[in-house]
């Protein structure tokens, strides 16, 4: 028998997102999401408010990075979670990170994470009940070292997070659990 919660966020595993961009200035920002998915073949959207400098930032600049974050850089990421950046300046710096300008984007790729997807801003949905960011992804890019053999990502070699909304928990992921569009071709019969 199933008890009842209440109200939660109860989707589970959520992703761990960096959103990177410039500023005005040039100054790297870089934003920890969790509330963020692929919404069309080349659209990503990311539900982040209006008062995050991110938002500001994309609002802008009209681009931004949104890279994967991965166990080995979980403190960082974390970091960009924690911290804001209306309130402190040196957020990025503090880091020690690097910073590379996109070559297709005007927006940062943040080198030590290992995949990014490199986005224009597609448009913002702005309604009662949601406020999106949707970026239309120009391209993606991976280390070689998260690549298998035919040069696709590899998700155990990638090793991403998930955020658990449930405890506040990041996990790992990668672990093969089944083969999409064949797990349940027997039902199909």
């Amino acid at each position: 028998m199933k008890k009842d919660l209440g109200i939660l966020q109860a989707v589970y595993p959520m992703p761990v997102l960096m959103i990177a961009t410039y500023d005005e200035e040039g100054k790297v920002d870089v934003m920890n999401a969790a509330w963020g998915n692929i919404c069309a073949s080349d659209k990503i959207a990311l539900f982040i408010s209006e008062p995050h400098k991110t938002t500001k930032n994309i609002r802008k600049v009209k681009a931004f990075t949104v890279s994967i974050a991965d166990a080995k850089h979980m403190d960082v990421a974390d970091f960009f979670g924690i911290a804001s950046g209306n309130t402190m300046e040196d957020k990025f710096e503090r880091t020690g990170y690097t910073a590379i300008k996109s070559e297709k984007v005007n927006a940062p790729i943040i080198d030590e994470f290992p995949l990014v997807m490199e986005c224009e801003l597609a448009e913002i949905v702005e309604t009662e009940n949601l406020h999106a960011v949707v970026g239309k992804i120009v391209n993606v890019a991976a280390d070689e070292e998260v690549l298998d053999e035919n040069g696709k990502v590899d998700p155990a070699k990638l090793n991403a997070i998930a955020f658990d909304n449930f405890q506040s928990g990041y996990y790992q992921m990668g672990d093969k659990a089944g083969q999409a569009w064949d797990a349940g071709k027997k039902l199909m019969d």
